[in-house]
C-alpha cells in the first residue's frame, strides 16, 4: 500500500510545528466541549419534559373539573399550569441564557484555539490515539474509511 493509506487523513494529522503537549491539550478542550454539548443536551430534555408536563396539566385540569373538582382545578391551574421554573424564567429562558452566556463562547474559543494552534484541524488527538490502537493489516481497523 502507499503512503496515503497509512495513518490519519491529512485533515487528522498533527502540523509539523504542533507538540504533542498542545495536542493533548486541544483534546482536553474538545472532551470539554462535548461534556458541554451533552449538558446542552440534557438542558433541551430539560425545557421539553418540563413543556410536555406542563400541556398534560391541561388534561389534569379538564379532568377535574370534569370529576366535579372545580377547586382543586383552580389551583392546579392558577398555582402550577405556566408556572416560572425558576424566578421570571421559563425553560427556554433558561437556554437562551445559557446559550448566549456560555455554550456560543465555548464553541467560538474552542473553535478558535484549534484554529491558531493546530491550523483549524480537529480530533488530532483522537486520530493519534486511534493510529496507536488500531492493529495494521486488520480489516476492521483501517486508518481511514474506505481504505
Amino acid at each position: 500500500m502507499n503512503d496515503q493509506h497509512h495513518g490519519p487523513d491529512r485533515a487528522h494529522r498533527r502540523p509539523q510545528d504542533v507538540s504533542g503537549t498542545t495536542v493533548e491539550a486541544l483534546g482536553a478542550l474538545s472532551k470539554a466541549l462535548e461534556t458541554t454539548e451533552r449538558a446542552r443536551g440534557h438542558l433541551y430534555a430539560f425545557h421539553q419534559l418540563t413543556g410536555t408536563a406542563d400541556f398534560e396539566l391541561d388534561r389534569a385540569v379538564h379532568l377535574l373539573r370534569e370529576a366535579g373538582h372545580h377547586d382543586w382545578a383552580d389551583r392546579v391551574h392558577n398555582e402550577i399550569l405556566g408556572r416560572n421554573v425558576i424566578p421570571g424564567h421559563w425553560t427556554f429562558q433558561i437556554i437562551e441564557a445559557y446559550n448566549s452566556t456560555y455554550y456560543r463562547p465555548f464553541t467560538r474559543l474552542e473553535s478558535a484555539a484549534r484554529d491558531q494552534l493546530a491550523d483549524g484541524r480537529d480530533h488530532l488527538y483522537e486520530a493519534e490515539l486511534k493510529e496507536r490502537r488500531r492493529t495494521n493489516g486488520h480489516p476492521d481497523h483501517t486508518a481511514r474509511p474506505g481504505t
